[in-house]
């Protein structure tokens, strides 16, 4: 593999960093987003200090040959904690005992990766090697302990991972159970790298030669599982925050009509604060529900509650489910509130209004409810109709 090879994923990493960190300035303290921005910044680590000419660089910087080696390896067995660490966050239960599985994987690992350093100082290994220096040095005193080390690190760290995900995505649905089976995938392929490199580095113990695994075979294993990994946790995030999105915009969208029947009437007027247009869905959607709320307040001392009875009735009559009934009760007394509203410009009409004459215990889809009621049933047509008529015989 070139360096390209290695950057290009590097690269994609930080861009995918760059979109998490302003969550994670807001919410610092939310382990499962500090989980995610670790594992993306070691990952991003891992496939730039991996390059050859990464290695080259910071060999020739410390002047000590063969200093990424240790690096590198470390660098690989902290991505392995911290992917540890996230499915443990992720998956969730009692804070303390999700707090204390994550001190003991990070402490474990920690312990591998203070070894790793260890072996490397006591060994020796004078000649470069920037591709091969896990079969190169498979037989030296120490040097060989820590590449078993950090493969068997990284190994249990796969193992324990394809089968966490595996287990979990058993007994999820959605995103996040299709995030976890790309995590399997991911991990499959970096068993396969572990597999790859171990059998070259026990080829080389029994006499044999196979380093063109570890050299050519295995680093681009280790790419597409890397970035296959880091898509299964980054896709089930991404896909619900679009997710929330979409339903957010398809919520402030069916809510229009509700809130252009009560602005036709006066009772929502232009917002005090102008929201700019990069304003996100849900404050959007906020502002729409506190408008139509207060709308309701005004036009209070106009509701018909023998009206919407007669509405509740009829919708009940065409089959209509408890929910959409109401719904359409609802609508119907607010329609008609707005023609008495109209008709009754000096406000003469003397009343209070009703408290929870609209029962949206349900929050915003009572009230999408509605606003689908408004424009589509008959019965509120007719409730329309109705105000129409008695206002023309007030006049």
């Amino acid at each position: 593999m070139k360096g390209q090879d290695y950057y290009i994923p590097a690269a994609a990493m930080a861009i995918s960093l760059a979109f998490k960190l302003p969550a994670l300035r807001h919410n610092w303290r939310d382990p499962l987003l500090r989980s995610v921005c670790a594992l993306l910044i070691l990952a991003g680590a891992v496939f730039t200090f991996a390059a050859p000419p990464t290695i080259a660089a910071v060999n020739r910087w410390t002047g000590i040959a063969n200093f990424s080696a240790p690096l590198v390896y470390c660098l690989i067995t902290a991505f392995s904690a911290s992917c540890l660490v996230l499915i443990v966050n992720w998956r969730g239960g009692p804070p303390e005992q999700t707090r204390r599985i994550s001190r003991r994987w990070i402490l474990g690992y920690g312990v591998v990766i203070v070894a790793l350093i260890v072996l490397f100082a006591l060994g020796e290994a004078p000649e470069e090697r920037l591709r091969d220096l896990d079969t190169f040095y498979a037989r030296t005193p120490f040097i060989r302990e820590m590449i078993v080390l950090y493969l068997a690190a990284h190994t249990v760290a796969a193992v324990v991972m394809t089968a966490m995900c595996w287990r979990w995505s058993l007994r999820v649905r959605g995103w996040l159970r299709l995030g976890l089976t790309v995590i399997v995938i991911g991990y499959l392929f970096n068993l396969g790298y572990d597999v790859t490199k171990l059998t070259a580095v026990f080829a080389r113990w029994t006499g044999h030669d196979l380093d063109h695994l570890s050299t050519y075979a295995a680093p681009p294993i280790a790419s597409i599982g890397a970035l296959i990994s880091a898509i299964g946790f980054v896709l089930p995030l991404l896909c619900q925050h679009l997710t929330d999105n979409w339903m957010a915009w398809s919520t402030y969208c069916r809510l229009r009509t509700l809130w252009q029947e009560l602005r036709a009437a006066g009772s929502v007027g232009t917002p005090g604060v102008r929201m700019p247009w990069w304003s996100p869905a849900e404050l959007r959607v906020i502002q729409r529900e506190s408008d139509i709320h207060d709308g309701f307040l005004q036009l209070g001392p106009y509701f018909d509650q023998e009206l919407r009875a007669w509405a509740y009735r009829q919708a009940v009559a065409a089959d209509l489910g408890e929910d959409a009934a109401r719904a359409v009760a609802d609508a119907a007394m607010v329609a008609a509130a707005v023609r008495a509203c109209a008709a009754d410009p000096e406000g003469k009409i003397i009343g209070s209004s009703q408290e929870s004459v609209l029962d949206t215990a349900e929050g915003p889809r009572d009230l999408v409810r509605i606003s689908h009621a408004l424009r589509h049933s008959p019965v509120v047509a007719a409730a329309r109709s109705r105000a129409a008529m008695a206002g023309s015989s007030l006049q």
